[in-house]
């Protein structure tokens, strides 16, 4: 399961590309929705031991991801970034704003204890 939140105008298109995605990398996707505030939870039902699939999923997700942003959205609404997405920050995020985040964590985990390698 999947979180990426977008404009709630933009959801019908957001849905469509989540199904375009589907189409074209072959995954069954399910779209579960807080409709009210543009909140996309894409179940994706995986065969973890399929590592064709995975890589699939791994190139549906980016462009999901890069397509929330361009309507406007983030690329999580109420899950958190957390380590699978780390790699998608810069896609939302500028160096200047990911430098900020990094200094608020220095200042509260200076000793880099609480998730240590789960920011970039």
């Amino acid at each position: 399961m999947e979180d990426a939140t977008v404009p709630v105008k933009q959801l019908p298109e957001m849905i469509r590309k989540i199904v375009q995605l589907a189409e074209k990398y072959q995954l069954n996707i399910g779209v579960l929705a807080h409709a009210g505030d543009g909140n996309l939870h894409p179940l994706i039902m995986t065969d973890l031991r399929d590592k064709d699939e995975i890589g699939r999923i791994d190139r549906a997700l980016e462009e999901m991801y890069e397509a929330a942003i361009a309507m406007g959205g983030t690329l999580s609404g109420e899950h958190g970034i957390g380590i699978a997405k780390k790699r998608s920050m810069k896609m939302e995020f500028d160096e200047t704003a990911l430098e900020l985040m990094r200094g608020i964590k220095r200042v509260f985990d200076p000793n880099n204890i609480l998730n240590p390698g789960s920011f970039l």
